[in-house]
């Protein structure tokens, strides 16, 4: 039989293919935050967010994403040293680069924005996290995030809920209670209770009474309550609106100097939006209370910082102090109670308001309580602005944030509170920094100027330099200052040019105790404190000075002798081609010889000698 032939199956025909689904848009949300602080700003922070935002949009980025993709200026973010820093955060995840300019930005955008790969060798490292690590932002935290230009950016961080909370449901003694119980003292000098203040002027009699922010910062190295306005001055004008719901006051001031464009700037614009929003004007939150502020530009006068002397500068006279009782509280502004806090204290209120009194206790020592902002600068790696725990050490602050000294030398000391506090040496680095505690050591808190030295500053030359700061502030209204400052800087001049004398010190430490006792105001009460300290604690470099008509480091020119070593010298004429007056002599090749009454110690042979041949001595 044939077998039976099987019919060939037939094809079936393909399904076609369904069409790909349309990928999913990518969600992020991407935020470039720029430091444009003054520093970052002298850097290039206006250029780089520039570049930013030209490359975001060549690039199309925001095309790609769902969510906002901005770019925004912040104000300090602390770190000096490493301007202009920059976050881009993606979806919550942060990543700080320093050292940004226009160039780097473009490659920021395309390789970690775009490609997601991070631009590694330009991330902040290890130093920059020590930096942070031990510090404790309360009031700078929203500094380094926030547009201060911008009341949105306040508001959206809970910005001023404090105010309206304190408007709305607490009695004017319910917010004293608050601020006396936290244990808040006030930031700006010898740390008087805050509380108590208020407490003093809501209980004086009278109707009209006045609040007064004291943004007059004069310290040499001080930028604590300027970083604040830049950073942040819608804070400042919360506390006050709290302090004025407290005193009952219905109009305030912001005595500021005029050195400080950028923070005047930022603080006018910020005051202008607040009453735009209703915060400030008539009936502020639609409460039955009114409040403004006014701004008022200091000429730069350091005495101005003392509380009378800035009411009479505010009234239209000459800035000068006037004796107390009576005090501000009861008779301030055109004769009214008036409270002066400084622009960190007022910047607390908020924050204590928010999160309760036993929070910001909780925060510090049994007597200081809470943070404390300082500038650091002087002979330290990473110079900026800190805000600490009180108790924290002068060790703690100086090497674990501040990074120690550069080029590994030794640390001589450290002057805390200004031209008005003392200077701190190496043995008491582990002091916790508080007010008593700074107090003991011949200092003040003040402001939170803190300048660190090395082994090449003189202490007699930088007790010198303050007093002739001191002298040059002074209004001279009352002789213990006038007189007592002059006196001072003649006798430290004599001794750092090789003029002094034994009997010297005597007299310096007696005209350090009449000012102390007699003078009329803090400048004068507090000046001698840099010379005492440096009396204290540097004894042996001002009998070397007077004694042996040397200076230790090397700093005082008039007793500074250059000598060269006939054994290190090789005879390269390096020295005698540089010496402007034709001091030093000798043939090539062999070692040469300085005539000391021809040098003008002028320090040229030192600097370009590069066989270590020339002492200074």
């Amino acid at each position: 039989m044939t077998p039976e032939k099987k019919a060939p199956k037939k094809k079936q025909p393909r399904a076609a293919k369904k069409p790909a689904a349309p990928k999913k848009k990518e969600t992020r949300d991407i935020t470039i935050s720029v430091c444009a602080g003054p520093g970052g700003i002298a850097l290039g922070a206006h250029d780089v967010m520039g570049a930013f935002k030209e490359t975001l949009q060549a690039k199309n980025i925001s095309a790609s994403i769902r969510n906002r993709c901005s770019v925004h200026q912040t104000g300090c973010r602390g770190f000096c040293a490493r301007d202009v820093l920059v976050d881009v955060s993606i979806n919550n995840e942060t990543t700080t680069y320093q050292y940004v300019n226009p160039e780097k930005a473009v490659r920021i955008v395309t390789e970690h924005i775009a490609g997601n790969k991070p631009v590694r060798e330009w991330i902040a490292g290890p130093d920059y996290q020590a930096f942070h690590k031990k510090q404790k932002k309360v009031l700078l935290e929203d500094c380094g995030r926030i547009d201060p230009e911008d009341i949105s950016a306040y508001t959206a961080i809970n910005g001023y809920s404090a105010a309206e909370t304190s408007l709305s449901s607490r009695r004017s003694e319910d917010i004293i209670r608050l601020i006396t119980d936290s244990g808040l003292r006030g930031r700006g000098g010898a740390g008087f209770p805050t509380g108590k203040k208020w407490a003093a002027c809501r209980e004086a009699p009278g109707d009209c009474k006045y609040l007064i922010c004291n943004a007059d910062e004069g310290d040499p190295g001080a930028f604590m309550d300027r970083a604040i306005i830049e950073g942040n001055p819608h804070s400042v004008i919360e506390g006050m609106i709290i302090g004025a719901a407290a005193i009952g006051a219905s109009e305030g001031y912001v005595y500021i100097r005029a050195e400080y464009p950028l923070a005047v700037k930022r603080l006018r614009l910020a005051i202008d939006q607040a009453r735009a929003a209703g915060f400030l004007g008539r009936r502020i939150m639609g409460h039955d209370r009114d409040f403004d502020i006014r701004v008022r530009l200091g000429a730069g006068a350091f005495v101005c910082g003392e509380e009378t002397a800035l009411i009479a500068s505010l009234e239209d006279r000459a800035g000068e102090p006037r004796p107390r009782p009576p005090y501000p509280v009861e008779s301030g502004l055109w004769g009214k109670p008036t409270v002066i806090n400084n622009v960190e204290t007022w910047a607390t209120i908020p924050k204590i308001i928010d999160k309760g009194a036993s929070w910001f206790s909780s925060i510090g020592t049994e007597k200081s309580k809470g943070t404390k902002i300082f500038s650091l600068v002087g002979n330290i790696n990473n110079t900026g602005l800190v805000e600490v725990p009180m108790g924290i050490t002068l060790r703690e602050i100086i090497y674990d944030i501040g990074g120690g000294i550069p080029g590994n030398k030794q640390f001589k000391a450290v002057q805390t509170g200004g031209p008005s506090g003392g200077c701190i040496p190496a043995k008491c680095l582990d002091t916790p920094v508080d007010y008593e505690n700074l107090a003991s050591l011949g200092s003040i808190m003040g402001s939170g100027g803190m300048v660190v030295m090395d082994e090449n500053t003189c202490m007699v030359d930088m007790a010198r330099f303050f007093m002739s700061f001191c002298r040059d502030e002074s209004c001279g209204q009352c002789l213990p200052c006038r007189e007592g400052t002059e006196r001072i800087v003649n006798i430290l001049e004599d001794i750092t040019n090789g003029r002094g004398s034994a009997g010297q010190i005597a007299e310096l430490e007696q005209l350090c105790h009449v000012m102390k006792e007699t003078s009329l105001c803090g400048l004068g009460k507090t000046a001698p404190n840099p010379l005492l300290s440096t009396l204290n604690y540097f004894r042996d470099e001002y009998d070397s000075h007077i004694r042996d008509k040397k200076c230790p480091a090397g700093v005082c020119k008039a007793l500074i002798r250059y000598t060269i070593s006939a054994a290190q010298c090789t005879g390269c004429t390096l020295c005698a081609r540089n010496c402007p007056t034709q001091a030093i002599t000798g043939e090539k090749k062999k070692a040469h010889t300085i005539d000391h009454a021809k040098c003008i110690k002028c320090g040229i042979c030192y600097s370009v000698c590069k066989f270590n041949a020339i002492a200074k001595g």
